[in-house]
């Protein structure tokens, strides 16, 4: 956490010292702040900053991916003639997620995506109920789509 005060504070010192205050100045400083912070990062970076943004950035990628092709595959199978060729379904999902934040942007994501909705977690947090509109595969493959895309880089994310 103090790395990104630092680099929030090396983007307003850019912003000021270039004397134009807009979100691009500043933008710009946060990018020149994470390079000057990646450079000295083997003598100060404890909490593994570096490391930890470029799996942040992974994740937005892959969520924009999953949002783009899932949305594509639902407005097709809305769109085409005949009815829906959906088999949906709830489905359990064992979860290594453990603190708060990372339940809850899971949950989260998975209802941004269209054809998924979080419904409940257990009482002892360890299973997340969603439900699917594409179970084609089988709740197995949904389950492993699930673990092995969104739930590990939000780990990767919140876990360093």
């Amino acid at each position: 956490m103090t790395l990104f005060l630092l680099n929030i504070i090396l983007a307003l010192v850019w912003t000021f010292v270039s004397g134009s205050f807009t979100l691009g100045t500043f933008v710009i400083g946060l990018i020149l702040g994470y390079a000057v912070i990646a450079v000295v990062s083997p003598a100060i970076d404890t909490e593994n900053y570096v490391g930890r943004v470029w799996k942040a950035i992974t994740l937005v990628v892959f969520f924009i991916k999953e949002l783009f092709m899932s949305s594509i595959r639902v407005a097709f199978d809305v769109m085409k003639p005949g009815g829906f060729s959906m088999k949906s379904g709830v489905i359990g999902i064992p979860l290594d997620a453990k603190s708060d934040l990372e339940i809850t942007l899971l949950a989260n994501l998975i209802s941004l995506t269209p054809g998924t909705l979080s419904l409940d977690v257990s009482d002892d947090r360890t299973i997340l109920f969603i439900h699917a509109m594409y179970v084609d595969e089988g709740e197995d493959a949904v389950r492993k789509e699930i673990k092995t895309g969104m739930e590990r880089r939000i780990l990767e994310v919140t876990r360093g």
